[in-house]
């Protein structure tokens, strides 16, 4: 079932994959196509927080969180980038120290690309960069509406919103709506939806009771869709 008409995904999910369409088979090359790839595995760390940056990153397989870490030692999941996608770009376009961590949420193959060669493409691309400005506004978007739904949305809401995004995320291409399969630690989706672990493992059992979902381990099946989009009371009409 798609979500269209029943839930604005768009609120929620930017991607830098349409700026890379904007280059030129040439300038796409030079970027990405002779770059080396590196596997990471599930849990390793990209980039940190803090550190001063030398370069970006291009997935070519796999799924990317973005991150920041409180006092405490807990995580909250700022988004989680996919195949396709570029991250790390922000702290080179702003000269400044990385604003959050990355690392590998399940087995993944990226690219390095040198700060250098990032910055000779947006200045031999203008479209390039005004697309990747586009980009950014809405990222900024994003994050804002995710920032006020954690601040005033239930435990409930902000679980049911991080399936539904994290559905669209798992999808992979060719396969049916239904077979969308959800891989992931009850830590992370804790993390994502910015609530305690515990109450993660609650929530789930009481989705699962109510026909919403099933669960086998870590992996987690979305049966009833607009039943979820209306736990999350984020659907059209409910802003």
């Amino acid at each position: 079932m798609s979500l269209s008409g029943i839930f604005p995904i768009d609120k929620w999910e930017f991607t830098t994959q349409s700026v890379l369409n904007t280059l030129s088979e040439e300038d796409y090359d030079f970027l990405i196509s002779r770059q080396g790839a590196q596997k990471y595995q599930k849990g390793e760390i990209i980039f940190k927080e803090g550190v001063v940056p030398s370069g970006i990153y291009f997935i070519h397989q796999g799924k990317i969180k973005k991150y920041k870490v409180d006092r405490n030692g807990r995580e909250q999941i700022i988004y989680v980038a996919n195949k396709g996608e570029l991250i790390g770009y922000h702290a080179i376009l702003a000269e400044e120290r990385c604003p959050d961590s990355a690392a590998a949420l399940e087995d993944c193959l990226i690219s390095f690309i040198p700060k250098e060669d990032f910055l000779t493409i947006l200045d031999k691309s203008p479209l390039f960069m005004r697309r990747l400005l586009k980009s950014l506004s809405h990222e900024f978007s994003v994050l804002a509406n995710s920032i006020s739904v954690i601040s005033q949305r239930t435990a409930s809401e902000r679980l049911a919103i991080s399936l539904i995004i994290l559905r669209e995320k798992f999808k992979v291409d060719g396969s049916g709506e239904k077979d969308v399969i959800l891989n992931i630690s009850r830590m992370d989706l804790a993390g994502m939806a910015g609530i305690a672990q515990e109450n993660v493992i609650r929530l789930l059992k009481e989705f699962k009771e109510e026909g919403i979902l099933e669960t086998d381990g870590r992996k987690i099946w979305i049966k009833d869709l607009k039943q979820l989009v209306k736990k999350s009371n984020y659907g059209f009409g409910n802003p």
